[in-house]
């Protein structure tokens, strides 16, 4: 019987070879459905060059937000950590600010070794964050801006533009784009409007302070 099954198959392979050798003799004397045969092998082929090249566009996205997630976990992953210093970097700072001028010059030895020793303790604590994308802003004379600052309170002040910051409470922090902790400030409110106390800059100015910026990105560079 398997005798027979095989014979059977064989036989059912070589009808299948003619039938396409046939085929084959048939397209090939007849030019429309040669130029028919073409036409659907370039239609396959551009169906498969679209799905590579989307294939590649798609790795290509891939390995880009990878890239950039990993950058961002690596530059904010010490934000709850620096927010924390930060805190202990203002309470150094009140200490300091808590103690009398006539304290500072009349004191032991002693007392004002121990007072540099806390000065030095926020300079260092300051440094290294500023060394890990940590950097303090001050933003006294700057338009208001909700998303870096806190309104504290309103001072009344008809020499300072209106909605400008007017005084600092506290300065900020920001970490590389993002900001770790706003800075604390009042507005100032009366005054003339910011836009006419500083206008827009105009295109040209706006290229040549580029061109300034490039120029001096290539310095640094070199």
């Amino acid at each position: 019987m398997a005798a027979e099954e095989q014979a059977e198959l064989d036989a059912a392979d070589a009808e299948e070879e003619l039938d396409d050798s046939a085929r084959a003799k048939n397209i090939g004397s007849n030019p429309e459905m040669v130029l028919k045969l073409l036409d659907n092998l370039r239609a396959e082929n551009e169906e498969l060059k679209d799905k590579a090249l989307r294939a590649v566009a798609e790795m290509e996205n891939m390995r880009r937000r990878t890239a950039k997630e990993v950058k961002d976990t690596r530059v904010y992953a010490v934000s709850n950590f620096a927010r924390d210093m930060l805190n202990v970097s203002d309470n150094l700072a009140r200490a300091i600010q808590a103690i009398p001028v006539e304290k500072r010059t009349e004191g032991s030895e002693e007392f004002k070794a121990l007072i540099e020793g806390v000065e030095m303790t926020e300079r260092e604590m300051l440094r290294a964050l500023e060394a890990n994308g940590v950097k303090k802003f001050n933003p006294e004379g700057e338009k208001f801006d909700p998303n870096i600052h806190q309104a504290m309170f309103e001072m009344p002040n008809p020499d300072l533009p209106n909605n400008s910051v007017g005084q600092v409470v506290a300065e900020g922090y920001m970490i590389a784009d993002r900001v770790l902790r706003p800075a604390m400030v009042g507005v100032a409110k009366g005054g003339p409007k910011w836009e006419d106390v500083n206008p827009e800059p105009t295109e040209e100015e706006l290229a040549a302070a580029e061109a300034e910026a490039g120029r001096e990105e290539d310095n640094n560079e070199a």
